[in-house]
């Protein structure tokens, strides 16, 4: 089993996940920072005061209204794990470790605090060039994502968020600023988190329309649109920039071998990972697009320039996210899955997180494979781990054999992948420190390797605690992914 001797292994974090400090040095509001916790059966809440300053909480913010922070409402957010004042200690750790990556985001208000503004917010600035300078310090090669969920609430507001054309020049001014202030430091960057759920998640909800489908293929158009012209920018400002897109990776299965069944596997894949990926890395619409638009109806503003943009700014390399799969059905569902995230059948040749998520490495590997012979370029994943409920000991130690387990399996599907001759370049595990879960926003469901002392009512006292899979990831990373016992 070898790994190339430049291979890059680390973690991975979101800003709006750690960071915190959220009112703090000019950054901006955005939707994560008025939005309250939830929990495996209760979803997440976004607070607003109507236009006749009514206060009001609901899945969304209704037209007329904005975001707000309400009093006697939990924000989980807004103080994530305190890495804003604390990213020397926790630095510090990932190069104890071993990291030879970090993968992190920045948050677009800290940089442009309503994101339409011309000038960008100075502190903001500074406080990323810090981070970076003490990555470098240590060795450490930062990945830097642009934008992973962390839109600044104006944006959302006053123009609807990408569902207005004005958002890919507000976006591309944001990503030059970042590209001409951090030549030199960062050379690895990332245009959108999961870009792909913005299709994917309508599955999750209980009912969709035409008009939901329309408005969500318009998004992705306008992202294309920015990505494309980001990445070509960002080759102009610096030649060294590498430039990747990041697809929410699940491997869907047909759960019978009824035709119908793997048919119905084969459009989920096209709609829900092939759609995004074909656009970024090879610069045109795939022709099943057409048949997706037709199916909701979809009419498109694209013009013939965007087409022209497109195949000019395809990225360098595609980098994913994998945690589980899934299994498509036809038939009656007699055993479905309703966790986190996760809808369908259950996969009776799986076991299941708490959570539902299924344990596939196996799914990993056959997805690796798949990707590297669809678009010849390297590839890196960019989250990956196990959300599970960690106990802390009385002599102050956390013994997760299971994160190790679970962590153990997808290293060997990703060595056996690259023994078939898959071009993987990396590895950063999700929540490499416990950080504020996306979906749920619980501290309890923690992915981390480092332990934050914080709970799901806000309490604790952030102190960080190495788990007994931090010392096994240093073994791993020091063996180049040989020692994994």
């Amino acid at each position: 089993m070898r790994f190339p001797t430049n291979f890059y292994w680390g973690g991975a974090t979101a800003a709006n996940q750690c960071e915190g400090a959220y009112d703090a040095d000019g950054r901006g509001l955005t939707l994560k920072d008025v939005t309250t916790i939830g929990g495996l059966k209760k979803r997440r809440q976004v607070t607003y005061l109507q236009a006749d300053g009514t206060p009001g909480k609901g899945p969304a913010i209704p037209d007329g209204a904005h975001g707000a922070v309400l009093p006697n409402e939990y924000y989980p957010n807004q103080t994530g794990i305190d890495f804003y004042h604390r990213y020397q200690e926790d630095i510090a750790l990932f190069a104890k470790m071993g990291f030879k990556m970090y993968r992190m985001s920045i948050s677009w208000s800290r940089i442009f605090p309503r994101g339409d503004e011309e000038e960008p917010n100075q502190a903001g600035l500074d406080f990323y060039r810090c981070v970076f300078e003490t990555l470098k310090a240590h060795g450490i090669e930062p990945l830097v994502t642009i934008s992973h969920f962390d839109m600044p609430l104006h944006l959302e507001t006053v123009y609807g968020g990408w569902n207005d054309r004005r958002m890919i020049a507000f976006y591309q001014h944001y990503a030059e600023t970042l590209f001409t202030t951090y030549r030199g430091l960062v050379k690895h960057w990332i245009t959108f988190n999961e870009i792909n759920n913005t299709i994917m998640f309508l599955a999750l909800r209980s009912q969709t329309s035409a008009a939901d489908y329309q408005r969500a293929y318009q998004q992705l158009h306008y992202q294309f649109v920015a990505s494309a012209l980001v990445v070509k920018r960002a080759h102009a400002i610096d030649p060294e920039n590498q430039v990747g897109c990041m697809i929410c990776g699940i491997t869907s299965y047909p759960l019978t071998c009824d035709p119908a069944d793997v048919l119905k596997n084969r459009y989920a894949w096209e709609q829900n990972i092939y759609y995004c990926g074909d656009v970024q890395c090879q610069g045109q619409y795939p022709t099943y697009a057409q048949r997706l638009w037709d199916e909701y109806q979809v009419d498109l503003d694209m013009t013939a320039t965007d087409l022209e943009i497109l195949k000019a700014g395809t990225v360098d390399w595609y980098t994913f996210s994998y945690y589980m799969s899934t299994a498509i059905t036809t038939h009656e569902i007699t055993s479905a899955v309703g966790g986190n995230f996760s809808i369908g059948a259950r996969n009776p040749y799986l076991q299941y997180s708490e959570w539902e998520w299924a344990d596939d490495p196996d799914g990993l590997q056959y997805y690796l494979e798949l990707m590297n012979d669809r678009y010849h370029l390297p590839l890196m994943i960019v989250e990956n781990g196990l959300g599970a409920k960690d106990q802390l000991t009385a002599d102050g130690q956390i013994h997760d054999q299971y994160r190790i387990g679970y962590m153990r399996k997808h290293i060997q599907a990703m060595a056996t992948a690259i023994q078939h001759g898959v071009n993987l370049i990396g590895y950063t595990s999700w929540g490499c420190i416990d950080l504020v879960s996306a979906g749920t926003g619980q501290m309890s469901k923690r992915y981390g390797l480092i332990y934050v002392d914080r709970q799901d009512d806000g309490s604790g006292t952030l102190a960080r605690i190495p788990k007994d899979s931090f010392y096994w990831y240093q073994r791993v990373i020091a063996s180049n992914g040989q020692a994994l016992e």
